[in-house]
């Protein structure tokens, strides 16, 4: 399919649909997989990804002939022999056993069989990761998935293992929270940072980065911690730390420059940006250049941050990294970017003036002044 194509017809579209069917009847001869295909089809148009995933889930949930364990030994069988067999190219999975986890959050929520759903949870994860399916679980029922969770941090399966760090996030994207204290899985990222799988280890440092939105500090604490610990490759510990901070950073915080080896004090010299010229358009290639110097070999870290400068404005200011890299004594590294000036899915760009600022090891230095127009029609 063409990358054009909406991510929920890429997601769940009638033939995924069909596919689900066809499992499910496989694996349960009584499973009408006609009536299932026509009737979630049919809901399909009107819906976004989530919700697509939650009629799907609906609609397994009406057309199963059993309940209960049987259901959920039903759906599991339904399953490819492996996600790889099922089409899988990512660890994340396939968006097509989405609706799998979550019929297990809407239609197993009971007490009396609690281990059981985990158990479905964690099978079900390589194929689609079941997260979101979880935080359900965790608000209604927090020191059993907690205990869940612990059991998934010791799994084989590198998938079942990030399950437990990803599924308990103080800030899940996509995913309603929880209620729960940030640093409520710690104990489980202690034991999860020094994972053998980036597929862990980035969600270790995601979580971290959940948790420094209210508690840098405590952030720091636990990265220091474990750097004495000695437990964990120095490289991937790196890893974590910028991944964890990465926000703190862009923010020019010097704790954190300071424990990823940035002296936040560091006598680096900063030349003015030098701009080809001060007036773009919408759409345009902004291109400048900076020299550094120091005296001593100096590790330094640059980003570099666009400011909406007119009066009255709330547009947020744009960071974005330029480099790790080390000025060598008496030698300027020069610097050179070209950044396109257009909006993101996350950001809009509109006409206005702006600031062009370096930010060396926490530190914004003068900025340069532009102009930005629309593009004539």
């Amino acid at each position: 399919m063409s990358s054009q194509v909406p991510m929920k017809e890429r997601a769940l579209n009638p033939d995924r649909i069909a596919r689900i069917g066809r499992e499910m009847q496989a694996a349960c001869p009584g499973f009408d997989a006609a009536s299932f295909t026509a009737q979630v089809t049919a809901d399909l148009p009107r819906l976004q990804l989530k919700a697509r995933i939650a009629r799907t889930a609906q609609g397994l949930h009406q057309h199963l002939p059993v309940t209960g364990p049987a259901a959920l030994d039903t759906l599991l069988r339904s399953l490819p022999a492996t996600p790889e067999a099922a089409g899988a190219e990512t660890d994340f999975g396939l968006y097509i056993y989405a609706p799998h986890s979550a019929y297990v959050a809407a239609h197993h929520l009971h007490t009396n069989h609690l281990d059981r759903a985990f158990t479905t949870l964690a099978a079900l994860t390589p194929y689609f990761s079941a997260e979101d399916a979880v935080r359900t679980f965790l608000t209604t029922y927090p020191r059993q998935t907690l205990k869940a969770a612990a059991t998934w941090a010791a799994a084989s399966d590198h998938r079942v293992r990030r399950l437990a760090s990803e599924a308990l996030r103080p800030h899940l994207p996509w995913s309603a929270g929880t209620g729960l204290p940030v640093d409520t899985a710690l104990p489980l990222l202690d034991t999860l940072y020094t994972d053998s799988s980036r597929f862990v280890t980035t969600s270790v440092a995601n979580h971290l980065r959940d948790i420094a939105r209210t508690r840098p500090e405590l952030v720091l604490a636990t990265l220091t911690r474990w750097r004495t610990e000695g437990r964990a490759e120095a490289g991937e510990l790196a890893f974590i730390a910028q991944e964890a901070l990465k926000a703190r950073l862009k923010q020019g915080w010097a704790p954190a420059y300071t424990l990823t080896g940035y002296d936040p004090q560091a006598a680096v010299s900063v030349s003015p940006l030098r701009l080809p010229h001060t007036e773009y358009q919408l759409g345009d290639g902004l291109t400048f250049e900076a020299d550094l110097a120091a005296p001593a070999d100096t590790p330094v870290h640059v980003m570099y941050v666009l400011t909406r400068a007119d009066p009255g404005t709330t547009t947020r200011e744009r960071v974005a990294h330029l480099t790790r890299a080390t000025v060598k004594a008496g030698t300027p590294l020069r610097l050179a970017k070209t950044h396109p000036l257009k909006s993101t899915g996350t950001a809009a760009l509109t006409p206005g003036s702006y600031h062009l600022a370096l930010q060396v090891n926490g530190r914004r230095h003068t900025p340069a002044l532009l102009r930005i127009t629309n593009r004539p029609t």
